[in-house]
């Protein structure tokens, strides 16, 4: 009865008209940020960040995540019509769909890709109203150590799951953890690496971080060459499937969302690594593993809504521990920060309207983007065709009001111009931004975490492993790394991302 009351208050919350009209918003412009390539829900939530501050906690995280999820639906629209996925998640479906809008199936494609992706939304938003409740009583019983030892897991998890070399991306977290320390010391009030400018003593700004990296860095690439945006599919023929179509796409539809519901959980990008897991298994079990790469509509069906419950099930350690599992959730801390709100499992009980909101909003968000989105395809066609040299002087000239309003600190601007250029040789050096993030935004939880549990332990490090979720957790950590550096895994991981490339 408490689910259903919690529900109940969740849908209250969430059906006022002033948050139907900001998920309406979110969903909307998050399609329209997957359809548009090299934009991307990271960079563009990072600029939103700002505005978020003139608006009620509730109606800004709604209109954050509608965007995220919106995001996924969106980029699986240019991976089948131009074969360039608008998110780095729906590079599989590029594979098949892109196929089928060459031979003529351009509607059935984007109708199967919005069909498993409602249904992933759906089924994995369930799952966070059912298990994200019991998790935050639990996280409740966590200490100093318990949640040290949590954030060592993300982090080292982040680095096994990143795109990519391993070393690059063990090196991107402590970057990461070194701009962390920007700041004044939490318990000594010293100024450190400040370099003597005073407005550096609260340390780094979030969002000129986020939004250099992601942002700036994302256009100074994109300038380099406009891309070839030849858009098939512009007479897309009959947009539901058949019913032997729908016959294909049910089972792989099924085992995506599982598969994708587990891997979204995971730090570092669980959405990315569940879409291609569920194509290499789709592949694995089908009949006619031929097909794959000419059309096949499970290679469409299974990514899809591995990628989209993976996107939901993200929101459970956000809502639960605090702990960010990708950059987007990590910007979604940001946005509770700012609005006053202290990320972790006193959310649910200090702010139940907050916490079953947004889980309600998702139910919400997800049919309204079924109901537009296959309306709207002709709209998003023509979206396709606009010149990226028109757009990114409106994006630019967006980020940096966008970030200048948060504080109206003119070092802030500095601050992206830096992370821009640095997000930048990242790109050209080859090394995912991602664990970055991960690891300025963890690094002072960190940080903090490590230094009470010392206090707590009169400086007897055993207090990591005499605490047995601590314990379990370390153990954990450690298992992580001995797979991920196990030569067949680490094959088979180089395999997939050279698959992704």
């Amino acid at each position: 009865m408490d689910l259903i009351s919690n529900l109940g208050l969740g849908f209250a919350t969430a059906a006022s008209p002033e948050n139907l009209l900001f998920c309406l918003i979110g969903v909307i412009l998050g399609t329209l940020i997957g359809v548009l390539p090299g934009i991307g829900a990271t960079a563009t939530i990072a600029m939103l960040l700002p505005i978020t501050f003139q608006l009620e906690p509730v109606s800004s995280l709604i209109m954050l995540a509608g965007i995220y999820y919106g995001a996924q639906y969106g980029g699986s629209t240019t991976a089948i019509l131009i074969n360039m996925p608008g998110e780095s998640s729906s590079a599989v479906t590029a594979i098949d769909g892109y196929q089928m809008a060459r031979r003529g199936k351009a509607g059935t494609a984007l109708a199967v890709a919005a069909l498993g992706s409602f249904f992933a939304g759906t089924v994995a938003t369930l799952l966070v109203a059912l298990f994200a409740p019991p998790l935050t009583v639990i996280a409740l019983k966590f200490g100093a150590a318990e949640y040290f030892s949590l954030m060592v897991l993300g982090l080292v998890s982040a680095i096994a799951l990143a795109h990519g070399s391993i070393l690059k991306a063990l090196a991107m977290v402590v970057l990461g953890l070194l701009l962390g320390l920007v700041g004044t010391d939490i318990y000594t009030g010293t100024p450190r690496f400040t370099l003597g400018i005073t407005e550096y003593a609260d340390g780094l700004n979030f969002v000129a971080l986020a939004v250099g990296v992601f942002g700036i860095a994302e256009i100074l690439r994109n300038l380099e060459g406009e891309q070839d945006r030849t858009v098939l599919g512009t007479n897309l023929g009959g947009l539901f499937p058949t019913r032997e179509d729908l016959k294909q796409m049910v089972a792989p539809m099924v085992r995506g969302t599982a598969l994708g519901s587990i891997l979204g959980i995971l730090p570092g990008g669980g959405a990315v690594l569940a879409s291609f897991a569920s194509y290499t298994m789709e592949k694995r079990l089908s009949d006619r593993p031929q097909d794959f790469g000419q059309g096949a509509i499970a290679g469409v069906a299974g990514p899809e809504s591995a990628n989209n419950a993976g996107a939901q099930t993200s929101f459970i350690p956000l809502l639960t521990l605090g702990i960010p599992a990708n950059p987007v959730m990590a910007l979604m801390v940001g946005a509770m920060i700012i609005q006053g709100i202290v990320p972790g499992p006193n959310v649910a009980t200090e702010q139940p309207a907050l916490f079953w909101g947004i889980i309600a909003s998702m139910w919400i968000g997800n049919l309204m983007l079924v109901v537009l989105n296959l309306p709207l395809i002709g709209l998003w066609v023509r979206l396709l065709k606009v010149p990226y040299h028109v757009l990114f002087p409106i994006i630019m000239a967006f980020c940096s009001i966008g970030v200048y309003s948060v504080n109206s600190n003119v070092y802030d601007l500095f601050a992206v111009a830096f992370f821009g250029l640095l997000g930048y040789a990242l790109i050209k050096l080859r090394c995912e931004p991602a664990p970055l993030l991960l690891g300025f935004v963890l690094g002072p939880m960190l940080e903090e975490n490590l230094r009470r549990a010392m206090i707590l332990g009169r400086g007897d490090p055993s207090i990591f492993v005499t605490r047995p979720i601590s314990a379990v957790l370390l153990a954990l950590t450690v298992g992580v790394l001995v797979v991920v550096l196990l030569p067949s895994i680490r094959k088979k991981r180089d395999e997939v991302f050279v698959e992704a490339d």
